[in-house]
Protein backbone atom coordinates (compact mmCIF):
# COMPACT_ATOMS: atom_id res chain seq x y z
CA UNK A 1 0.00 0.00 0.00
CA UNK A 2 3.04 2.35 1.03
CA UNK A 3 4.77 1.64 -2.34
CA UNK A 4 1.30 2.55 -4.60
CA UNK A 5 0.70 6.06 -2.54
CA UNK A 6 4.55 6.84 -3.44
CA UNK A 7 3.88 6.18 -7.07
CA UNK A 8 0.91 8.21 -7.01
CA UNK A 9 2.65 11.28 -5.40
CA UNK A 10 5.74 10.80 -7.80
CA UNK A 11 3.30 10.53 -10.65
CA UNK A 12 1.76 13.36 -9.06
CA UNK A 13 4.96 15.70 -8.61
CA UNK A 14 6.17 14.92 -12.54
CA UNK A 15 3.18 16.50 -13.53
CA UNK A 16 3.25 19.45 -11.77
CA UNK A 17 7.27 19.93 -13.07
CA UNK A 18 5.91 19.21 -16.33
CA UNK A 19 3.22 21.79 -16.43
CA UNK A 20 5.66 24.67 -15.01
CA UNK A 21 8.52 23.37 -17.58
CA UNK A 22 6.51 23.78 -20.45
CA UNK A 23 6.07 27.58 -19.96
CA UNK A 24 9.49 28.33 -20.32
CA UNK A 25 10.57 25.84 -22.78
CA UNK A 26 8.00 26.62 -25.58
CA UNK A 27 10.22 25.38 -28.43
CA UNK A 28 10.26 22.18 -27.42
CA UNK A 29 7.18 19.71 -27.96
CA UNK A 30 5.10 18.33 -24.92
CA UNK A 31 2.66 17.30 -26.93
CA UNK A 32 2.34 14.18 -24.57
CA UNK A 33 1.08 16.14 -21.75
CA UNK A 34 -1.71 18.17 -21.35
CA UNK A 35 -1.76 21.36 -18.91
CA UNK A 36 -4.84 20.69 -17.12
CA UNK A 37 -5.55 19.31 -13.79
CA UNK A 38 -6.51 16.31 -15.64
CA UNK A 39 -2.53 15.82 -17.15
CA UNK A 40 -1.79 14.54 -13.52
CA UNK A 41 -4.26 11.39 -14.42
CA UNK A 42 -3.03 11.08 -17.57
CA UNK A 43 0.26 10.87 -16.64
CA UNK A 44 -0.10 8.25 -13.92
CA UNK A 45 -1.83 5.97 -16.04
CA UNK A 46 0.87 6.76 -18.84
CA UNK A 47 3.50 5.50 -15.60
CA UNK A 48 0.79 2.65 -14.63
CA UNK A 49 0.71 1.55 -18.36
CA UNK A 50 4.49 1.75 -18.57
CA UNK A 51 4.91 -0.83 -15.58
CA UNK A 52 2.88 -3.13 -17.14
CA UNK A 53 5.37 -5.04 -19.37
CA UNK A 54 7.38 -5.40 -16.11
CA UNK A 55 4.21 -7.20 -15.07
CA UNK A 56 3.52 -9.11 -17.74
CA UNK A 57 7.49 -10.15 -17.75
CA UNK A 58 7.40 -11.31 -13.94
CA UNK A 59 3.71 -13.65 -14.99
CA UNK A 60 5.16 -14.87 -18.23
CA UNK A 61 8.24 -15.75 -16.03
CA UNK A 62 6.04 -17.59 -13.39
CA UNK A 63 3.78 -19.02 -15.95
CA UNK A 64 7.23 -20.37 -17.65
CA UNK A 65 8.72 -21.78 -14.12
CA UNK A 66 5.10 -23.81 -13.39
CA UNK A 67 5.52 -24.78 -16.47
CA UNK A 68 9.15 -26.22 -16.33
CA UNK A 69 7.97 -27.32 -12.86
CA UNK A 70 5.67 -29.37 -14.22
CA UNK A 71 6.88 -31.13 -16.94
CA UNK A 72 9.77 -32.01 -14.71
CA UNK A 73 6.72 -33.77 -12.66
CA UNK A 74 5.84 -35.31 -15.37
CA UNK A 75 9.41 -36.35 -16.68
CA UNK A 76 9.73 -37.77 -12.84
CA UNK A 77 6.41 -39.73 -12.79
CA UNK A 78 7.38 -41.21 -16.39
CA UNK A 79 10.55 -42.47 -14.90
CA UNK A 80 8.45 -44.80 -12.35
CA UNK A 81 6.55 -46.38 -15.16
CA UNK A 82 9.93 -48.36 -15.59
CA UNK A 83 8.79 -52.10 -16.64
CA UNK A 84 8.91 -54.37 -13.69
CA UNK A 85 9.73 -57.90 -13.94
CA UNK A 86 7.23 -59.68 -12.55
CA UNK A 87 8.27 -63.12 -13.99
CA UNK A 88 9.60 -64.70 -10.60
CA UNK A 89 6.57 -63.15 -8.44
CA UNK A 90 4.30 -64.89 -10.71
CA UNK A 91 6.28 -68.35 -11.42
CA UNK A 92 6.70 -68.79 -7.58
CA UNK A 93 3.15 -67.77 -7.02
CA UNK A 94 1.89 -70.61 -9.48
CA UNK A 95 4.21 -73.22 -8.60
CA UNK A 96 3.02 -72.53 -4.86
CA UNK A 97 -0.58 -73.15 -6.33
CA UNK A 98 0.29 -76.02 -8.10
CA UNK A 99 2.29 -77.68 -5.33
CA UNK A 100 -0.60 -77.19 -3.32
CA UNK A 101 -3.03 -79.06 -5.35
CA UNK A 102 -0.03 -82.25 -5.38
CA UNK A 103 -0.24 -82.41 -1.30
CA UNK A 104 -3.82 -82.65 -1.40
CA UNK A 105 -3.88 -84.95 -3.79
CA UNK A 106 -1.35 -87.06 -1.98
CA UNK A 107 -3.61 -86.91 1.43
CA UNK A 108 -6.85 -87.81 -0.53
CA UNK A 109 -5.30 -91.04 -1.94
CA UNK A 110 -3.83 -92.11 1.48
CA UNK A 111 -7.20 -92.05 2.47
CA UNK A 112 -8.50 -94.58 -0.05
CA UNK A 113 -7.94 -98.16 1.52
CA UNK A 114 -5.72 -100.57 -0.42
CA UNK A 115 -5.30 -104.31 0.12
CA UNK A 116 -1.86 -103.47 1.95
CA UNK A 117 -1.86 -101.83 5.43
CA UNK A 118 -0.84 -98.16 5.42
CA UNK A 119 -0.07 -96.22 8.71
CA UNK A 120 -1.95 -93.01 7.09
CA UNK A 121 -5.05 -94.87 6.24
CA UNK A 122 -7.21 -94.04 9.28
CA UNK A 123 -5.84 -90.08 9.85
CA UNK A 124 -9.21 -89.34 8.41
CA UNK A 125 -10.98 -90.87 11.06
CA UNK A 126 -13.23 -88.99 13.44
CA UNK A 127 -13.20 -90.31 16.82
CA UNK A 128 -16.08 -88.98 19.46
CA UNK A 129 -15.02 -88.58 22.74
CA UNK A 130 -15.12 -85.96 25.46
CA UNK A 131 -18.18 -84.16 23.46
CA UNK A 132 -15.71 -83.30 20.76
CA UNK A 133 -14.82 -84.82 17.74
CA UNK A 134 -11.19 -85.20 17.02
CA UNK A 135 -9.20 -86.77 14.06
CA UNK A 136 -7.71 -90.58 14.95
CA UNK A 137 -4.42 -89.29 14.55
CA UNK A 138 -4.58 -86.48 17.16
CA UNK A 139 -5.46 -89.55 20.00
CA UNK A 140 -3.55 -92.53 18.82
CA UNK A 141 -0.23 -93.55 16.95
CA UNK A 142 -0.60 -95.83 14.29
CA UNK A 143 1.71 -98.28 12.92
CA UNK A 144 1.96 -101.14 10.79
CA UNK A 145 3.14 -104.44 12.09
CA UNK A 146 2.69 -106.24 8.12
CA UNK A 147 1.52 -105.65 4.89
CA UNK A 148 -1.80 -106.96 6.69
CA UNK A 149 -1.92 -105.40 9.78
CA UNK A 150 -2.24 -102.10 11.94
CA UNK A 151 -1.82 -101.50 15.70
CA UNK A 152 -3.88 -98.20 16.96
CA UNK A 153 -2.02 -97.01 20.36
CA UNK A 154 -4.30 -94.08 21.69
CA UNK A 155 -2.18 -91.91 23.76
CA UNK A 156 -4.92 -91.65 26.36
CA UNK A 157 -5.67 -95.26 27.27
CA UNK A 158 -9.11 -94.46 28.43
CA UNK A 159 -10.11 -93.48 24.60
CA UNK A 160 -9.96 -97.04 23.54
CA UNK A 161 -13.62 -97.73 23.26
CA UNK A 162 -14.10 -94.41 21.56
CA UNK A 163 -11.16 -95.23 18.80
CA UNK A 164 -12.83 -98.89 18.15
CA UNK A 165 -16.11 -97.53 17.49
CA UNK A 166 -14.89 -94.95 15.49
CA UNK A 167 -12.93 -97.71 13.37
CA UNK A 168 -15.37 -100.06 13.60
CA UNK A 169 -18.11 -97.21 12.15
CA UNK A 170 -15.57 -96.12 8.84
CA UNK A 171 -16.29 -97.23 5.50
CA UNK A 172 -12.99 -99.60 5.40
CA UNK A 173 -14.78 -102.76 6.95
CA UNK A 174 -12.03 -102.90 9.78
CA UNK A 175 -12.65 -104.74 13.17
CA UNK A 176 -9.54 -103.77 15.21
CA UNK A 177 -9.74 -106.42 18.28
CA UNK A 178 -8.52 -105.47 22.11
CA UNK A 179 -4.71 -106.19 22.81
CA UNK A 180 -3.76 -104.73 25.94
CA UNK A 181 -3.85 -101.17 26.17
CA UNK A 182 -4.01 -101.21 22.21
CA UNK A 183 -5.80 -102.28 19.25
CA UNK A 184 -5.21 -104.60 16.35
CA UNK A 185 -6.72 -104.22 13.27
CA UNK A 186 -6.35 -106.76 10.71
CA UNK A 187 -6.87 -105.73 7.11
CA UNK A 188 -9.18 -107.82 5.00
CA UNK A 189 -8.86 -108.71 1.27
CA UNK A 190 -10.27 -106.24 -1.33
CA UNK A 191 -13.25 -107.35 -3.31
CA UNK A 192 -13.25 -107.26 -6.92
CA UNK A 193 -16.41 -104.16 -6.50
CA UNK A 194 -14.51 -102.43 -3.78
CA UNK A 195 -11.53 -102.17 -6.17
CA UNK A 196 -13.54 -101.22 -8.88
CA UNK A 197 -15.06 -98.12 -6.59
CA UNK A 198 -11.84 -97.31 -5.24
CA UNK A 199 -10.50 -96.81 -8.87
CA UNK A 200 -13.49 -94.55 -9.44
CA UNK A 201 -12.54 -92.49 -6.96
CA UNK A 202 -8.84 -92.16 -7.58
CA UNK A 203 -9.75 -91.47 -11.33
CA UNK A 204 -11.81 -88.02 -9.97
CA UNK A 205 -9.21 -87.23 -7.35
CA UNK A 206 -6.70 -87.18 -10.50
CA UNK A 207 -9.27 -84.71 -12.64
CA UNK A 208 -9.53 -82.52 -9.62
CA UNK A 209 -6.31 -82.09 -8.85
CA UNK A 210 -5.04 -81.62 -12.37
CA UNK A 211 -7.99 -78.70 -12.94
CA UNK A 212 -6.87 -76.93 -9.64
CA UNK A 213 -3.67 -76.70 -11.57
CA UNK A 214 -4.84 -75.48 -14.71
CA UNK A 215 -6.36 -72.45 -12.88
CA UNK A 216 -3.44 -71.84 -10.92
CA UNK A 217 -1.68 -71.63 -14.90
CA UNK A 218 -4.71 -69.43 -15.68
CA UNK A 219 -4.24 -67.11 -12.66
CA UNK A 220 -0.63 -66.78 -13.69
CA UNK A 221 -1.71 -66.13 -17.38
CA UNK A 222 -4.19 -63.53 -16.24
CA UNK A 223 -1.54 -61.86 -14.33
CA UNK A 224 1.01 -61.37 -17.21
CA UNK A 225 -1.72 -60.01 -19.68
CA UNK A 226 -3.18 -57.44 -17.36
CA UNK A 227 0.48 -56.33 -16.87
CA UNK A 228 0.19 -55.05 -20.76
CA UNK A 229 3.18 -52.49 -21.74
CA UNK A 230 4.84 -52.41 -18.48
CA UNK A 231 6.03 -56.09 -19.16
CA UNK A 232 7.85 -56.25 -22.17
CA UNK A 233 6.27 -58.82 -25.09
CA UNK A 234 9.67 -61.40 -25.18
CA UNK A 235 9.28 -61.64 -21.66
CA UNK A 236 5.97 -62.26 -21.59
CA UNK A 237 6.11 -65.02 -24.14
CA UNK A 238 8.64 -66.51 -22.48
CA UNK A 239 7.21 -66.50 -19.15
CA UNK A 240 4.08 -67.78 -20.38
CA UNK A 241 5.92 -70.63 -22.13
CA UNK A 242 8.23 -71.40 -18.31
CA UNK A 243 4.22 -71.42 -16.98
CA UNK A 244 3.11 -74.04 -19.55
CA UNK A 245 6.14 -76.53 -18.85
CA UNK A 246 5.35 -76.08 -14.96
CA UNK A 247 2.10 -77.04 -15.88
CA UNK A 248 2.67 -80.04 -17.39
CA UNK A 249 5.55 -81.14 -14.91
CA UNK A 250 2.40 -81.01 -12.10
CA UNK A 251 -0.20 -82.43 -14.06
CA UNK A 252 2.30 -85.58 -14.62
CA UNK A 253 3.05 -85.68 -11.50
CA UNK A 254 -0.57 -86.14 -10.58
CA UNK A 255 -1.06 -88.67 -13.01
CA UNK A 256 2.24 -90.76 -11.56
CA UNK A 257 1.06 -90.97 -8.27
CA UNK A 258 -2.60 -91.44 -9.08
CA UNK A 259 -1.47 -94.73 -11.51
CA UNK A 260 0.35 -95.75 -8.53
CA UNK A 261 -1.94 -95.56 -6.26
CA UNK A 262 -4.32 -98.09 -8.72
CA UNK A 263 -1.30 -100.45 -8.95
CA UNK A 264 -1.50 -100.94 -5.26
CA UNK A 265 -4.75 -101.43 -4.66
CA UNK A 266 -4.84 -103.93 -8.13
CA UNK A 267 -1.68 -105.70 -7.65
CA UNK A 268 -3.26 -107.12 -3.86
Amino acid sequence: MAMYLRRAFSCRNVGLVRIRSSSIFHSRNFSNIVCNSSSILCDSQTHNAATVPGVDFLRESRRGFAKGRKSKDDSGSSSDDVAVDIGPAVKENASAQMDAAIVALSRDLTKIRTGRASHGMLDHIIVETGGAKIPLNRLALVSVLDSKTLSINPYDPNTLKALQKAIVSSPFGLNPKEDGERLIAAIPPLTQEHIKAMCKVISKSSEDVKQSIRRARQKALDTIKKAGSNFPKDSAKRLEKEIDELTKKFVKSAEDMCKAKEKEITQR
